[in-house]
This record gives C-alpha cells, structure tokens and sequence, in this order.
C-alpha cells in the first residue's frame, strides 16, 4: 500500500478537530455501531467522511458546494475502482433526519457484509454512567 501524503494526514486531522455540525450529529450515532467507522479516511487522493474499512462504504455528507457535480463523479469513480460504495447525503438530509441517515447507511453496511453476519449493532452501553 503505498504511503499517504503528510498534507493529506494533516489535512485529515484538521477536518477530524473541525468537522461540521453536521458530521458531528452523524458521528455520534455512527460511532456506536460495528462494524467500526472511521471520521476522515484518507483514500488516494481523496478525504473521505466517514468510511467503514472493512466493508468499504464511503458516506459523503455534501453541502452547497457539491450541487455541480463533476468534481464528485470523479471521485466516486476512482473510489468504486477500489472497492469503495459511495453513499451521498445532503446536509439537510442529516440535519432533518440524522437517525434516518444512520439507519440508511447501516443498511448499505448490512448489504455489503456476508449475509449470515448479524446487522450491525450498536455498542453496549451497559455500565456507563
């Protein structure tokens, strides 16, 4: 696997510590379920949102600045040439329905993974305060 671009790792750990309202909302929900999501995966060239590695969704939260495309369906390409699913969501899908959005795109986890694996579950939360 060839080595990842120090500006793309830096750049990632900036948009972790500055995500968006938005992916924070997404985050919360996601970061209890398994199998396990990860906030800006760096893949190629490219930053991904959210991305589940082992199964290989790709979810992107997209904002007014994605409405002409082209940039975009590159991107999906060259994802889907890896093995990646994209799955676009708009900011105002999440804001409206957050939980909606989460339970979308554990169904597209729940279709990639071997049908005889149980749907992804979240975390137990027995013993937290």
């Amino acid at each position: 696997m060839p080595r990842i671009a120090p500006r793309l790792t830096t750049n990632a750990r900036r948009l972790r510590r500055e995500a968006t309202d938005v992916e924070r909302a997404l985050w919360r929900i996601l970061s209890r379920c398994r199998p396990r999501f990860t906030r800006q995966h760096v893949v190629g060239p490219y930053i991904l949102d959210l991305a589940c590695r082992g199964v290989k969704p790709a979810v992107e939260i997209d904002g007014s600045q994605h409405v002409e495309g082209g940039r975009d369906q590159a991107r999906t390409r060259f994802l889907e040439t890896l093995g990646w699913k994209v799955i676009r969501f708009w900011n105002s899908e999440v804001i409206e329905n957050p939980d909606g959005v989460a339970e979308a795109i554990l169904a597209e986890v729940s279709a990639c993974l071997d049908p005889t694996h149980p749907r992804p579950l979240p975390v137990s939360r027995e013993g937290r305060s």
